[in-house]
């Protein structure tokens, strides 16, 4: 059994996670600004996030559970959450002669944004660690 430090410590490493897929993702994007026929894509986690917010969370707390009594019972459905992220085709770029679609404008600036956001919950974690950190240090002094 591990020691869990915060409900919401395992969500902002899914967050790194998906912020890092997604700097990749945009950074394919850049990288095949000349190939023909490339479509951009990118990737929606923010769905994914809010609904492993809310199981973590418990904000559906006031659902009624049942109850197995006895292990020949018939067993709950159980729901699977798959917190996956969406892949998508990002359009609504004009496409040029050779079919491609990037534009380098949007995809830096999404770039940036993605940077801003993952070193935002990076300095967030950090954070977090060092209120920590300042509790265990205290704790050791007062002998």
């Amino acid at each position: 059994m591990s020691i869990q430090i915060s409900r919401t410590h395992g969500l902002i490493a899914d967050a790194l996670d998906y912020r890092a897929a997604r700097q990749d993702m945009i950074a394919s994007n850049i990288a095949n600004a000349d190939t023909p026929f490339y479509k951009p894509r990118d990737i929606r986690f923010e769905d994914a996030l809010a609904a492993k917010k809310a199981d973590i969370l418990h904000k559906n707390s006031n659902e009624l559970k049942m109850a197995q009594t006895d292990t020949a019972h018939l067993k709950p459905k159980s729901e699977t959450n798959s917190y996956k992220a969406t892949t998508y085709f990002r359009d609504g770029h004009m496409a040029r002669n050779d079919g491609n679609s990037v534009d380098i404008d949007v995809e830096t600036t999404e770039m940036s944004k993605n940077s801003i956001m993952f070193n935002a919950l990076v300095m967030a974690n950090k954070k977090s660690a060092a209120i920590f950190k300042s509790v265990i240090e205290a704790s050791q002094k007062v002998n």
